[in-house]
């Protein structure tokens, strides 16, 4: 036969409440800004900023530390230039293309001009929306890391 119940797992020592009260009032803990109701500390910045260098982070070959966080906003920032230099050229080789077509293929010149200024501008703001995705899917995975690693590490074996 099974067991009906399952035994449940065992409690803290202390509530939450109690252990968020201890820690709010011995609040001189190093790169702690307080605990929330939960009696977990709130970290303050980053937590690769907290006693580690960018260099030393960036030529971690163990790679126990990330620079994923800090480095995605300068990505972000050179894929949009990126997409609006590929935008602005892209409109222009279309434009001044249909404007040539036009005396020897007035059909094909009109075509070409209204495509350029109804795809190219659909394509540049999907390209921005997927780099978007790609860098928060990137940022994310590395929270999802920092947040696996904090846990195990305040998780008590007994």
């Amino acid at each position: 036969m099974t067991d009906p119940q399952p035994t449940p797992p065992p409690l803290p020592d202390v509530p939450a409440a109690a252990a968020a009260q201890e820690a709010a009032q011995a609040d001189s803990t190093p790169g702690v800004a307080g605990v929330d109701d939960t009696g977990v500390p709130r970290l303050v910045g980053d937590l690769d900023d907290i006693g580690r260098g960018f260099l030393s982070a960036l030529f971690d070959i163990t790679f126990t530390r990330f620079i994923t966080r800090r480095l995605a906003s300068v990505f972000f920032l050179v894929g949009l230039v990126a997409i609006g230099i590929a935008f602005v050229s892209t409109v222009a080789g279309g434009l001044i293309s249909g404007i040539g077509a036009l005396p020897w293929n007035p059909g094909g010149g009109i075509a070409l001009i209204l495509s350029t200024v109804i795809v190219v501008p659909v394509l540049a703001f999907f390209a921005v929306v997927l780099l978007r995705f790609v860098i928060e899917a990137g940022v994310a995975l590395v929270a999802i890391a920092e947040n696996t690693e904090r846990t195990a590490a305040n998780t008590r074996r007994d």
